[in-house]
């Protein structure tokens, strides 16, 4: 297929597809999506090899938030019977991410649902950084706290945050219509303060929730542009109780498809499988690993994922190989520049999703930059990141461990699911084991 050469060339030397050859992977057909995932598996192992890095969520504050994003589980006025707490101490959340780490992962990512954090929060935040810097040595640690006002970036980085995640999660032109608290700008700006302050930029998407072809292809590339070193890929978890509940328009070929095309367009940056890959790729989970080279391990922020040992076992019997803690994730080209504090980049054809000098394939050898990788999207119950404000609340009682409250789904002939997903009621903010 010649659109496939074409793209297989364009991302082995980091040159920009056209609109149009992007929207053609998404219309390619089912017969098709083989030779297509087959294409983008070359150029994910020419810049990432065969290894899966492993990042692992700690929820620090669930729900309580004063946003509207329709998406979320965590919104303002949602039904979802997720789990609600205010924050974690610096302990809890150490032992937390603990989890994680023995389960192999090399990122521990710091969630607060909220607006953004106010200065107490970025405290509390710094020393739960410090916590888990302490007890893990060479972890990597990723913030996800919201909108940032100026010098807050900087303190995170100081305290020890090597990355910062915030998603764009959709079109500009149609973000208004999933969200009204807040503007697509104000996404794009936070992102350019983490690039600034020297914090490894992660920012992604979210589909399945009623965008076109067009929609997905824009934000890809603005995300881009933005030139973030983490793309990570949510599809949308209706869950009961949010305005996006009854959006079930995701299959997996089209999923494939939809990790396909983030790959070509940004073909030398970590893209993350984040949430809703149980739920959506189902068993076809393995054959997303030719085309990511991130996922995460265990549970999302309101939603289980699936077990621990069961995303081990599936990355080694697909022939890949978990990342280790030595091992640099992003190709020599941008772990150079964000170790240099590259903090804004010039995104021009022929950069990749970015402008850094080119050279350096897979597994250069360098030692892990700091910050290089990027924090994947917290999917968990809406698949996003933190939405919105900072109330002050107390923790809601905890459900009954044994409860599985579930996101249903139509089938084609109209009967519904309900097995699909469980709302997560182990681990952080919980007396649970974590599943890791």
């Amino acid at each position: 297929m010649d659109l496939l050469n074409t793209l297989v060339d364009k991302g082995l030397r980091r040159e920009l597809p056209t609109r149009e050859e992007a929207l053609a992977v998404l219309a390619t057909s089912d017969d098709e999506l083989l030779d297509v995932v087959a294409a983008a598996g070359k150029v994910r192992r020419q810049w990432f090899g065969r290894r899966v890095k492993l990042n692992y969520l700690v929820n620090l504050k669930s729900g309580l938030c004063p946003e509207d994003c329709s998406y979320c589980s965590q919104r303002l006025g949602s039904k979802a019977g997720i789990l609600k707490y205010t924050w974690l101490k610096p302990d809890e959340a150490s032992r937390a991410a603990a989890a994680g780490v023995a389960g192999g992962a090399k990122r521990v990512c710091l969630v607060a649902s909220g607006r953004g954090p106010t200065d107490r929060d970025v405290d509390r935040v710094s020393k739960t950084i410090e916590a888990i810097k302490e007890a893990n040595e060479g972890i990597e640690v990723c913030a996800c706290l919201g909108l940032l006002t100026d010098g807050q970036a900087g303190r995170l980085r100081s305290a020890g945050a090597d990355a910062y995640n915030h998603n764009l999660n959709t079109s500009e032109e149609t973000y208004g219509a999933i969200t009204t608290t807040h503007t697509y700008a104000d996404r794009v700006e936070t992102v350019q303060q983490a690039q600034a302050a020297g914090l490894s930029a992660c920012s992604g998407l979210i589909a399945g929730m009623g965008e076109s072809d067009k929609d997905l292809v824009d934000v890809v590339f603005a995300l881009r542009d933005l030139d973030p070193d983490s793309v990570p890929v949510n599809f949308l978890i209706p869950f009961e109780g949010t305005p996006l509940a009854k959006e079930w328009n995701l299959t997996p070929q089209r999923c494939l498809r939809i990790l396909a095309m983030v790959r070509f367009v940004c073909p030398d940056v970590e893209v993350r499988l984040a949430g809703g890959r149980e739920v959506h790729l189902r068993s076809m989970q393995p054959l997303a690993l030719h085309l990511v080279n991130s996922i995460f391990l265990g549970d999302y922020l309101t939603s289980e994922g699936q077990a621990g040992q069961t995303d081990l076992d599936m990355i080694a019997d697909a022939g890949f190989e978990v990342e280790g803690a030595g091992t640099t994730t992003l190709p020599r080209h941008r772990a150079d520049a964000l170790a240099g504090g590259c903090g804004t980049r010039d995104a021009a054809a022929g950069g990749g999703c970015g402008s850094h000098e080119a050279g350096g394939a897979a597994g250069d050898g360098a030692p892990e930059a700091s910050g290089a990788g990027g924090c994947g999207s917290h999917g968990g119950g809406g698949g996003c990141g933190p939405c919105g404000g900072h109330a002050e609340q107390e923790p809601a009682a905890v459900a009954d461990a044994g409860e599985h409250v579930t996101a249903s789904r139509r089938d084609a002939n109209g009967a519904a699911r309900t097995d699909l997903v469980a709302v997560r009621r182990r681990g952080a903010g919980t007396d649970l084991a974590p599943n890791a």
